[in-house]
């Protein structure tokens, strides 16, 4: 086998995979095909981090355009992305990939608490990390979780996993002319308004020179050619 390009990986999810077509909901299927993909990746020696989202169980912006309070619909997501967590680490689990979810709020009946140190000793063990919570304060995304968690876990690249293959000028579903990017500076992801990740998480990639490559999950043999270097998806790097 020829040798790694990354050897440690923050896969972000969106929570919408979670939830199959109708994209509500946590679809048992889905998580064991998202399990069965991340377990591929851990036969190869991948150290694998997971961050994942919680928008197939809560979408602050309905609270928020009914007046609730911004904070409080920030912790309402991250207690979702926990569930979230929970169900993708018993159906790793189920498939013999020893696993450990780590909460940046603290629920010690169901999960580790976040400590830095302790979650790269998971990794060097072989484990897989699935950080809950998002950063564990109102106002941060979970955009903004991934990147920050992957500067600390001291990561190769941030591999954001979508249903597309790369980032796009225009959304393909809509403009069968679309043309997707094979490689983009964080600048022009910025300048361009480009939906990737928020403009925060973009930014602390660009000042911690964290590489961020955009693939499609569903491909089956995207996530392996990608940590084997070849060109997949799009880049986006300095």
């Amino acid at each position: 086998m020829s040798a790694l390009k990354y050897k440690r990986v923050l896969l972000k999810l969106s929570g919408e995979v979670m939830g199959g077509e109708k994209g509500f909901g946590i679809n048992v299927t889905e998580a064991e095909s998202i399990a069965r993909r991340i377990r591929e990746i851990h036969q190869m020696d991948v150290e694998v981090a997971v961050v994942i989202g919680a928008g197939n169980l809560w979408r602050g912006k309905q609270g928020l355009e009914r007046g609730m309070d911004r904070a409080t619909a920030d912790y309402m997501g991250m207690l979702a992305t926990v569930m979230n967590a929970l169900a993708l680490m018993d159906a790793l689990e189920r498939l013999g990939v020893m696993t450990r979810v780590l909460s940046a709020i603290e629920m010690r009946a169901i999960a580790e608490p976040y400590i830095r140190r302790r979650a790269i000793r998971h990794l060097e063990k072989g484990r897989v990390v699935i950080f809950g919570a998002g950063t564990g304060n109102p106002f941060f995304s979970t955009d903004t979780a991934a990147a920050l968690r992957a500067t600390e876990i001291d990561a190769d690249v941030v591999i954001k996993a979508t249903k597309v293959d790369g980032v796009y000028d225009s959304d393909p579903k809509k403009n069968p002319q679309a043309v997707r990017f094979d490689h983009l500076s964080y600048i022009e992801v910025l300048n361009r308004r480009l939906e990737v990740m928020d403009s925060t998480a973009i930014t602390h990639c660009m000042e911690n020179h964290i590489p961020l490559l955009v693939l499609n999950l569903w491909d089956e043999q995207a996530l392996k050619a990608a940590l084997m270097g070849e060109p997949v998806g799009t880049l986006i790097s300095a």
